[in-house]
């Protein structure tokens, strides 16, 4: 396969997979939002949705505050903002057009009738149940990508890079949003444990749709290390890092053998499950998880570059 035609397949994936994040995080700040004032205190909620999407400073250099009216529009659909989930989806169809003939015609209905649907949109006007439903809109078009990859894609390397695109972008996301709830969100004049620490946690859950699986798993109350248990080592939830990084190394291996060679991004990925199947909670917390998911962050970014060298250029 060519290696463009593997950039675009990995690229697209990537953008689809931050579209969604985005809308759920945006979601996440609507509903913090609505809370009462005795909940709520000083809380910033759409600093923190900035913060997670990880473009701050961006963000800082074209907006003077943080509120709804302008993180809604930064993040939704602002030419200032290259991220923005309008740029995201935008991105996807252009991918998706260079490589029809690598991906079946479902995945390409559900990619360039995303964008379509976005023409329709008035951007100057999306707030309240305008806004509640155009994200809806954006985690469904993303589930429905990823259910129509998976049900419909040969299991070859279009396949494999589409995937690997998909669990890079994912492991970034979900270590972001642990990031900016453990270190950022909570006001210094609240506890830890308290109402409204509680109620962010449960609102990160919600987030990843994972309230209801935790709830299972732990079957107590929502609590920081277990939620980061839950989020960072549990390889039963689809979307913790474990579990992301088990995906990400199958995933090049297979790309491994098919080629014959193994590589820095094979040594890395390995490394990288190693570090999280050997590493239990309570040690991440006395390390402190900050730094750690910082360390994270940085090594997942590592990861999408040695893949680009090794495979994409």
């Amino acid at each position: 396969m060519l290696s463009r035609t593997a950039d675009s397949l990995f690229w697209l994936s990537r953008y689809m997979e931050r579209a969604e994040n985005l809308a759920r995080v945006l979601d996440v700040a609507s509903r913090m939002s609505t809370l009462p004032t005795e909940y709520s205190g000083t809380m910033n909620e759409w600093e923190s949705a900035v913060a997670t999407a990880g473009c701050g400073s961006l963000f800082r250099q074209h907006r003077e505050k943080a509120t709804r009216e302008s993180v809604v529009d930064f993040l939704v659909a602002s030419p200032d903002n290259p991220n923005s989930i309008l740029a995201c989806i935008q991105t996807c169809r252009t991918n998706a057009r260079a490589v029809r003939g690598a991906m079946t015609a479902e995945m390409w209905e559900v990619v360039n009738g995303a964008w379509l649907a976005l023409q329709n949109v008035d951007f100057a006007d999306i707030s309240g149940p305008a806004l509640a439903r155009f994200l809806a809109m954006i985690m469904e078009t993303s589930l429905r990508f990823d259910s129509v990859a998976y049900r419909t894609m040969l299991r070859t390397d279009p396949y494999w890079f589409q995937r690997l695109g998909t669990f890079v972008e994912r492991a970034d996301n979900s270590a972001r949003l642990l990031d900016v709830k453990y270190h950022v969100l909570l006001p210094q004049s609240e506890s830890v444990g308290g109402g409204l620490d509680y109620f962010q946690w449960t609102s990160l859950l919600r987030s990843v749709s994972a309230l209801t699986s935790f709830q299972w798993v732990y079957r107590e109350s929502v609590k920081p290390w277990l939620v980061a248990d839950f989020l960072i080592l549990r390889p039963e939830q689809p979307r913790s890092l474990i579990a992301v990084y088990g995906e990400i190394t199958r995933f090049l291996e297979r790309i491994a053998d098919l080629y014959g060679r193994q590589g820095e991004s094979q040594r890395l990925a390995r490394a990288m499950l190693a570090q999280l199947q050997n590493t239990p909670i309570d040690r991440l917390f006395q390390q402190g998880l900050h730094e750690f998911l910082g360390g994270f962050i940085n090594d997942n970014n590592r990861l999408g570059s040695a893949i680009a060298s090794q495979y994409l250029q």
